[in-house]
């Protein structure tokens, strides 16, 4: 448990959003649909990096997002998209560090371990 949280695999994700989503008639939108809203969030999560990194301040009007919120809108869109193809994402996270792991192991300059 984390702040009285309890820590979830992306399995878990996966079924608790699967749960979700099974309660509403139309299920999961299309893969099209779920693109463009991963699109639609990661534009608002670059608006928050730019209000926070950036030089564009925020609007007195604008509402208050942040930059975590904003990640999760995301990860929700992502676990949704996974659900819907039924992707298993903790096998295609291990897949990607294998790539990672073996393609791109000299790719980037390694820090001294000594």
């Amino acid at each position: 448990m984390e702040n009285g949280k309890q820590l979830l695999t992306l399995a878990e994700m996966q079924r608790i959003v699967d749960d979700y989503i099974s309660q509403f008639k139309e299920g999961y939108f299309s893969p099209l649909a779920l693109m463009a809203r991963l699109t639609e969030e990661a534009g608002e999560l670059a608006r928050e990096v730019n209000h926070y990194y950036g030089e564009k301040p925020k609007r007195k009007d604008e509402a208050e997002n942040t930059i975590d919120m904003e990640l999760a809108d995301c990860m929700f869109i992502i676990l949704c998209f996974a659900n819907s193809l039924n992707i298993d994402l903790e096998k295609a996270f291990h897949d990607m560090m294998h790539k990672f792991n073996t393609r791109d192991k000299d790719r980037w300059t390694k820090i001294d371990t000594e």
